[in-house]
């Protein structure tokens, strides 16, 4: 994907991101291809929406338009400076952005737990700002969240999987763990971006599972036994 396009590792300053625009891109689709929802809502009442960065945002949206509960997906860039940035600008460095994805669930029918089991499971955690070939702050990986039981779960499931990649010999997580509000507005991609791998099942994608599992039923007995002690 975008490891042709450069390979900036240090983070750009404010001073020095692109000025991007003040609209937003146009041609951004109403619709998503597979779920049927509206890409940018509303969407039904009680729904709420996390962000999540894993490298290349294709595999990633893929991934999670999959899990049960979810109710929409989209591609975007997040956590950096420039206004309504292009893929390109991005692509540069020089934006501030992480290539990242919207997801919209019905906490009814799933959880943040399990939508971070996903997240953990299906990339590298561990490398700053690279994901295979793709290199760049653009690649870096992000939880955004944007209610206290998500930034909950998203310290407890990165302390829990911590613990299971140092069984497994590997390193230290470097994922960035920041509220919504802190990281900025989510600016969606061009309209070939979303969905993308459903509109060409072929297409690039350096997702996949990791080899490393997290129990979220285990690790939440484990909360709640805790919470009654402490109680």
């Amino acid at each position: 994907m975008s490891f042709l396009f450069g390979r900036k590792t240090t983070m750009v300053s404010p001073d020095e991101a692109l000025p991007g625009r003040q609209a937003q891109l146009p041609g951004i689709p109403d619709k998503h291809e597979v779920l049927g929802s509206r890409l940018q809502g509303p969407w039904p009442e009680g729904t709420q929406v996390l962000y999540v960065a894993m490298g290349c945002f294709w595999g990633t949206e893929r991934i999670f338009w999959q899990l049960p509960g979810v109710v929409a997906t989209a591609a975007g860039y997040m956590g950096g400076y420039t206004p309504n940035p292009t893929y390109e600008e991005v692509c540069t460095g020089r934006t501030g952005h992480t290539e990242a994805v919207l997801v919209a669930y019905d906490p009814g029918q799933t959880s943040a737990e399990q939508l971070l089991k996903a997240f953990w499971e299906n990339h590298d955690s561990t490398t700053a700002n690279q994901q295979g070939n793709d290199i760049g702050t653009q690649y870096r990986s992000a939880i955004y969240w944007t209610t206290p039981e998500q930034e909950q779960a998203a310290v407890t499931t990165r302390d829990a999987f911590q613990q299971v990649l140092h069984a497994a010999g590997f390193g230290e997580i470097s994922t960035e763990i920041r509220s919504a509000s802190e990281a900025g507005q989510f600016y969606y991609a061009e309209d070939y971006h979303q969905q993308y791998l459903h509109k060409n099942p072929g297409g690039y994608c350096n997702h996949g599972p990791n080899g490393c599992s997290l129990d979220v039923r285990r690790m939440t007995l484990e909360q709640l036994e805790r919470s009654e002690a402490e109680g």
